[in-house]
């Protein structure tokens, strides 16, 4: 009688129902035929749905540094509560993530403190630019963080020279938040002289965006190097990006998806503020026909934690950024539960999309031989959204109030049960992500 650690029988995949069999953090079968076996834990999966893994490829969990905000710990605890497996982590934090130093440090505060698995971002900047070609082979780094629009300390990579140095100097791809640094500081007095968060898309207009990810695709061209344009919100940008598939790939948030101004604006207050903004409803159309074209390749949370009192000043003192990776999945379930996203679009674009970009090793497919992440899903659980189930220190979500069906109720971290029914089990499990070159 074959012998296994976990077995989830009766469950739905997008292809077909199934019993999957797992042993030493692998999944060792997949078969619609149940035999005889022995596991020291068993899952009925009845009416329920597994999901490979789901991957957040964009979060700041704010350690080291700002852990007033986030830490690891609290960070991937919110992951898995949201059904996320694995998440990989901004190098904007203090000090920046631009040295072996820095990323070793991350990687030790990691180390048996994370609910999920990890790895770390490297920053690219005007000072670490002929060290980037050694400090991308760290094996749980996915790539290099570019910041073309404003950000902390010295991550800035406002021109063209110094963009075109790192697109030279690395190999594996480039993650890059588009905004044009030069006509943001033209325009910053909109949102000074009005003190307005409604002027917040204003000042950071969609020509911000497109002008900086018209630069980027430029450069990548020429250099024929691989781009991943973060966070995309426009019409027009998600037109541009058409022509450019050979070389980049595009990243959207269900923030984006979901909310929209100014109504958001007018609800949330600062709470809704972020960079690049959320905008009107026709670009909010129009990254709905760039998933459903095949121009999007990634759903991340951009999971940025400030405090409520930090939201709470006066525009534009109050900071950009909201949490997401906690609710991620269950938005996303949401719009699928609406009719607006398909269940096998989610599972591309959410895990084995990301897997296959950053060349992440032996995660991103329900399949036999990969590690047993898996996000198991109740697509007809209806629930409502508070701030008060949220597990990150900010202690608050945008979505708070709101009435969604479909959620995650299990999460499997290399065969072991880490979440189920809302309920973190266990002691933190995470492991770091390894990627090919």
């Amino acid at each position: 009688m074959d012998q296994y650690d976990l077995v989830i029988k009766n469950i739905k995949t997008l292809s077909a129902d199934v019993n999957i069999f797992v042993k030493h953090g692998k999944i060792t079968k997949i078969s619609s035929h149940l035999p005889n076996y022995n596991a020291k834990k068993t899952i009925e999966g009845s009416g329920l749905v597994a999901l490979s893994g789901i991957i957040d490829s964009q979060v700041h969990f704010r350690e080291p540094g700002l852990t007033h905000k986030e830490d690891l710990e609290s960070g991937t605890k919110g992951a898995i509560l949201g059904g996320v497996t694995s998440v990989f982590e901004m190098p904007n934090t203090i000090p920046a993530t631009t040295t072996q130093i820095a990323f070793d440090d991350k990687m030790k505060r990691a180390k048996g403190r994370a609910w999920c698995n990890y790895a770390f971002y490297f920053g690219g900047s005007p000072d670490n630019v002929s060290e980037l070609p050694y400090l991308e082979k760290s094996p749980s780094c996915p790539g290099v963080k570019v910041f073309m629009g404003s950000s902390t300390g010295t991550l800035l990579v406002e021109d063209d020279a110094t963009l075109e140095k790192i697109l030279q100097n690395t190999k594996k791809r480039i993650i890059v938040h588009c905004e044009d640094e030069y006509r943001l500081r033209e325009r910053k007095h909109i949102a000074i002289d009005s003190k307005d968060v409604r002027n917040h898309h204003v000042w950071r207009d969609a020509q911000t965006a497109f002008m900086a990810t018209q630069r980027l695709l430029k450069i990548a061209k020429k250099y024929n190097h691989p781009v991943h344009v973060l966070h995309v919100t426009t019409a027009e940008e998600m037109e541009l990006l058409k022509g450019y598939k050979d070389i980049a790939t595009v990243e959207v948030l269900p923030q984006h998806l979901t909310l929209f101004a100014p109504d958001c604006y007018e609800r949330l207050k600062a709470f809704a503020q972020q960079n690049p903004p959320i905008r009107e409803k026709k670009h909010q159309d129009a990254l709905w026909k760039a998933i459903h074209a095949g121009v999007v390749d990634v759903i991340g949370s951009d999971h940025a934690p400030h405090t409520i009192e930090e939201k709470s000043q006066e525009y534009p003192l109050t900071p950009s950024g909201m949490p997401g990776v906690q609710t991620m999945l269950p938005i996303m379930l949401h719009h699928h539960s609406q009719g607006r996203i398909t269940l096998e679009k989610i599972q591309q674009m959410m895990s084995f999309n990301p897997a296959k970009i950053f060349n992440l090793k032996n995660k991103g497919q329900l399949a036999e031989g990969f590690d047993a992440d898996i996000t198991i899903v109740d697509l007809k659980k209806t629930f409502e959204i508070k701030n008060s189930d949220m597990a990150t220190k900010s202690g608050w979500t945008p979505y708070n109030g709101m009435k969604i069906t479909g959620r995650p109720i299990i999460t499997i971290i290399g065969g072991n049960i880490v979440m189920r029914e809302g309920e973190v089990l266990g002691t933190p499990m995470g492991s770091p992500c390894q990627f090919q070159m």
